[in-house]
């Protein structure tokens, strides 16, 4: 099947992005191809553009697989599952851990496919009708590849929604008897549940962060908000901070915080978890006079979107404003955001704006970002989503 595209639209595919929006398309030869299934994408002038995946329900209408005229077959997602664990390889990502993104989307040459490692148990995450049409036959080709046989899906993310699929949880190779899955972080261990836990059980991306972090928290007393499984607390106690306070809305996420904290021999006394509303705690906090030598804020995706950027920026300079007034002289800022829609440069004038109205300065010490097995595209920029910033207050 082809796709012809509006005069002028064809920009982005000359710049390799790989996305086509619904209001790109001028004609097809096909008014209505298989959800998922491979089509051509050609200038207005019939030019050879690049091969995607089609999908009928999202607005992203194309996702480019490839711009070459190569088929797009089993040995085409072969090669790019085999280009990833190169990839992985190069990093020395197993030299820290044994959980790690396998597989991470458009940056990685698979639009809307996510694959972690968790020992010998991958999980797979389809977000997009292109990789629902070949899950089956990536799945295939991730146990010829990797030798891992153990299979587990959770393709349960809202934005399936917008590419008419339906959820699905559940085993998809193998046999796993035990969905709870104990992982090796710098020498830390973690529990993770793969069945219910964010993403698809823990958060890669800050692997590094929160090693960072933990270098930073010795002898200071810590408070790691939004902390889900207590990953930054984890590491905050093994570097011998005085305190934490652990803050997550979760009570099921604080109770394996602690079953992690046990697992890892760290000193319980030491940490206090508190479930609730992080917003709420910091005002009371802040009413209390309570203060601390070290904040993390690692809050949730507030703007996927550049559309929900406006909102989202309301809400970062609230959360980093509380920080900075409950920060003690002296005291460290390790301040994250995951939200797409706030590139880096916006993000680091939403918390020297919150600065401002706390009254106070910051020197920012070290930007930080995604672990390397979350690479990114030079031609996907939106694959650089985790942005994050060490600040010191004055």
């Amino acid at each position: 099947m082809k796709i012809i595209l509006k005069a002028g639209r064809e920009k982005s595919l000359l710049r390799r992005h790989p996305w086509i929006f619904a209001s790109a398309i001028q004609s097809m030869d096909d008014p209505s191809p298989a959800s998922g299934s491979t089509v051509d994408l050609l200038s207005s002038e019939g030019h050879f553009l690049a091969r995607a995946s089609y999908s009928p329900h999202s607005q992203i209408r194309a996702r480019v697989w490839t711009f070459t005229d190569e088929p797009v077959d089993k040995e085409f997602f072969r090669k790019r599952i085999q280009a990833a664990i190169i990839l992985r390889q190069m990093s020395k990502v197993e030299s820290h851990t044994n959980a790690y993104r396998l597989l991470h989307g458009e940056s990685d040459g698979i639009a809307g496919l996510i694959v972690d490692r968790y020992g010998d148990v991958l999980v797979l995450q389809s977000l997009t009708a292109g990789s629902e049409f070949w899950k089956e036959t990536i799945a295939d080709i991730l146990i010829e590849e990797t030798g891992i046989q153990n299979i587990y899906e959770r393709s349960n993310a809202d934005v399936r929604e917008l590419e008419g699929l339906k959820p699905v949880t559940g085993i998809l190779r193998g046999t796993i008897p035990d969905l709870r899955i104990t992982i090796n972080e710098y020498n830390l261990k973690f529990i993770v549940d793969i069945q219910h836990g964010h993403k698809t059980g823990f958060y890669f991306d800050q692997r590094c962060n929160r090693h960072r972090a933990g270098e930073f928290a010795k002898d200071r007393d810590v408070l790691n908000c939004f902390c889900y499984t207590g990953g930054f607390s984890i590491h905050a106690l093994a570097n011998g901070a005085k305190s934490v306070l652990s803050v997550d809305s979760s009570a099921d996420a604080l109770a394996l915080l602690e079953e992690n904290i046990a697992i890892n021999n760290l000193p319980a006394e030491r940490n206090t978890s508190l479930e609730g509303d992080v917003f709420q705690l910091l005002r009371k906090f802040r009413d209390e006079n309570r203060s601390f030598d070290m904040i993390i804020l690692d809050p949730p995706k507030y703007a996927p979107t550049a559309a929900h950027a406006e909102k989202a920026a309301r809400a970062y300079k609230d959360i980093n404003l509380l920080a900075f007034k409950l920060l003690r002289h002296g005291g460290i800022l390790v301040t994250f955001s995951c939200s797409g829609g706030i590139d880096g440069a916006l993000f680091q004038k939403i918390v020297a704006s919150a600065a401002l109205d706390a009254g106070t300065d910051a020197t920012i010490i070290e930007h930080l970002s995604q672990g390397s097995d979350h690479p990114v595209s030079l031609h996907f920029p939106e694959g650089a989503y985790l942005k994050g910033l060490v600040c010191v207050k004055g």
